[in-house]
């Protein structure tokens, strides 16, 4: 058996400004910080007994939130850049309103690039694929892994079996804050029990 919780990072800097997330290092707003800090407490009742791995994004609105949900469960987080954001080239450390005005691009399918040195979907496919490799075939049974929207939209669709090419049909996207409980059988079925579940951010 083997169990994988996923954490989308709580409330960032770049939710409140208007700015792009991608790969500018925000950091969590103060409201993110609780959050994570609730994450924890309520993981650290669920999981208690149980010894867990935890690897996210080396991003810091990734990373904090991943220290913070640590601290309760007594373990660090591995940083793997494998679990970045998806890279929007020159649109990193630019607003949301300047992608709008100048995205060379509009993505239609998994090959499109907003920008010509962003990453298409297919990219971040191919960038997460050896992790998720990594991890399903490991002999770590408990794992958490912290990141972000986009790139666990891309988790979702490999945990289900799906090609990439799914993308271009369907996707399964959670929120900020969101924690999903994964669990893989001994005979290799794998389930999704929980997907975004928000109730971790509740007082």
């Amino acid at each position: 058996m083997k169990t994988i919780l996923t954490i989308q990072h709580t409330q960032s800097v770049h939710h409140t400004n208007g700015m792009v997330g991608s790969w500018t290092d925000w950091d969590l707003t103060e409201t993110g910080k609780r959050q994570a800090d609730s994450i924890g407490r309520k993981l650290s009742g669920e999981l208690r007994g149980k010894n867990f791995v935890m690897y996210s994004s080396d991003l810091a609105r990734a990373r904090q939130t991943a220290e913070i949900v640590g601290k309760h469960l007594g373990i660090a987080p591995i940083l793997r850049r494998e679990l970045r954001e998806r890279n929007l080239g020159k649109c990193v450390g630019k607003s949301v309103q300047w992608l709008r005005e100048n995205m060379e691009c509009q993505e239609r399918t998994i090959d499109d690039r907003m920008f010509s040195d962003a990453e298409s979907r297919r990219d971040e496919w191919n960038r997460l694929l050896p992790f998720f490799q990594e991890i399903l075939s490991n002999e770590e049974e408990n794992i958490i892994l912290v990141s972000h929207g986009d790139l666990l939209s891309v988790f979702n669709a490999m945990w289900l079996g799906l090609d990439a090419e799914a993308l271009n049909r369907a996707e399964l996207f959670g929120l900020a804050g969101g924690v999903s409980w994964m669990l893989r059988n001994d005979e290799g079925k794998r389930f999704v029990k929980r997907l975004s579940d928000m109730s971790y951010l509740s007082v």
